[in-house]
């Protein structure tokens, strides 16, 4: 049975794409000098793509963005796979997805492994966004206080 007969395509053109802007923001970060110019280009990466996003998504993202850096400081912005994603100690921790970077129906909030959500023998890594409420902004911060508590 030849491969083309299991069904896997391979990567989608989108899959794809967030791994070559992995492979370039990892390049771009090794080229970077001091801890703090490499912390404001990371920043700066990360409100510039946010600024990109279709209206809906840069909308959710924006305040995404502002809960997460008002609720934990200690969380460095940088991109992930060309998303904003928030690291502590060099790990992603949580992530936001744009509903656009798939072709999704909705936003995503995704949580890493480094993230301490931990509730019992199962719980969730990843949240729906369709809008970012002031209870969905509550919810957000209640999320990334306990990650990272």
């Amino acid at each position: 049975m030849s491969s083309t007969d299991s069904g896997y395509e391979g990567f989608t053109a989108e899959e794809r794409a967030a791994m070559k802007e992995y492979a370039q923001e990892r390049k771009k970060a090794a080229r970077r000098a001091s801890r703090e110019e490499k912390a404001a280009e990371a920043l700066r990466d990360v409100l510039q793509k946010i600024s990109e996003m279709p209206d809906s998504d840069r909308v959710m993202a924006e305040r995404v963005h502002a809960v997460i850096t008002a609720t934990a400081p200690d969380l460095a912005p940088r991109l992930w796979y060309g998303m904003p994603a928030y690291a502590l100690d060099g790990k992603v921790v949580c992530f936001f997805q744009a509903a656009a970077k798939f072709k999704a129906r909705y936003a995503t909030l995704g949580f890493n492994d480094p993230a301490k959500l931990d509730d019992g023998p199962m719980w969730a890594t990843a949240f729906a966004l369709t809008e970012v409420t002031p209870e969905v902004e509550e919810r957000i911060a209640a999320l990334v206080k306990r990650a990272v508590g």
